[in-house]
């Protein structure tokens, strides 16, 4: 898994490789990394796909960089990705932070993603709300670091009860959190929600039943906005990471979705 040096920061992905059937670029959630994508990387991969996971900005080991940034560079990055890999187009996708990456992706270059797989993500920005819970657990993390009376309800959120939560927190507290800079790019994300019309590709919808972080109602959005949208397909009992908590679920659908593109 090799560092690559991209718009200006060192950008750390994985790649299966395979040039038979389309390429499928995935994007991780915030406070995870590339390896949230393993299973699905393994069986989208024996099934001929070339599969291409990615760490964002102040992630796994991409480094930040020294500029502010938002999920509109991100999307650059996966787009200067692309080129340094010599993919031309490719289905594009991510969960939560990942999908507002994808999202963006196929507004700046939507002649270069074919497809988009969309996981318990939204283009809403983020309600004064859940601005303010969020502001506040990114100052006690800064302030009081990776403790479990912060790190056990943050990976119930993400995760869910399960034990991959353990596996999570033990991540947490081996490597630097991604605050500062990449906290003030989620924090400050824009509302793309009078877009959503410019993406023609054919778009998948997922998320997990028991998510609490991103709102079901924010998704039925996405499905009524994008024009060539799936209907909403829930995982029952996943959290907000479906792929770790149900792998085999969730890449039966990335695979009935991905095999019916070659059909269209």
């Amino acid at each position: 898994m090799p560092l690559s040096s991209v718009n200006g920061h060192e950008m750390y992905f994985a790649d299966t490789g395979g040039e038979h059937r389309p390429a499928v670029l995935l994007g991780h959630g915030f406070f995870l990394d590339h390896t949230m994508f393993a299973a699905q990387a393994e069986a989208l991969s024996s099934r001929g796909y070339r599969v291409v996971t990615w760490d964002a900005r102040g992630h796994g080991n991409s480094t930040t960089g020294d500029a502010p940034f938002t999920y509109w560079d991100t999307a650059r990055d996966v787009l200067g990705l692309m080129d340094r890999l010599g993919i031309r187009n490719a289905v594009v996708g991510g969960l939560s932070q990942g999908g507002f990456t994808a999202l963006r992706t196929a507004l700046l270059a939507p002649h270069r993603v074919t497809g988009l797989l969309l996981l318990a993500t939204e283009a809403h920005a983020l309600s004064e709300e859940d601005r303010r819970s969020y502001t506040t657990m990114f100052g006690e993390l800064s302030e009081r670091g990776a403790v479990d009376e912060l790190l056990v309800p943050l990976s119930h959120q993400i995760i869910g009860e399960h034990p991959q939560a353990e596996h999570w927190r033990r991540i947490w507290k081996t490597r630097p959190l991604p605050l500062g800079l990449p906290a003030r790019c989620l924090l400050e994300r824009d509302d793309i929600t009078h877009r959503l019309g410019e993406i023609a590709c054919p778009t998948l919808l997922l998320r997990g039943s028991k998510d609490v972080s991103v709102p079901r109602d924010r998704m039925e959005f996405l499905h009524t906005a994008i024009p060539r949208t799936s209907s909403l397909h829930e995982v029952e009992g996943a959290a907000h990471a479906p792929t770790l908590t149900h792998p085999e679920e969730t890449t039966a659908q990335l695979a009935s979705f991905l095999d019916s593109l070659e059909h269209r």
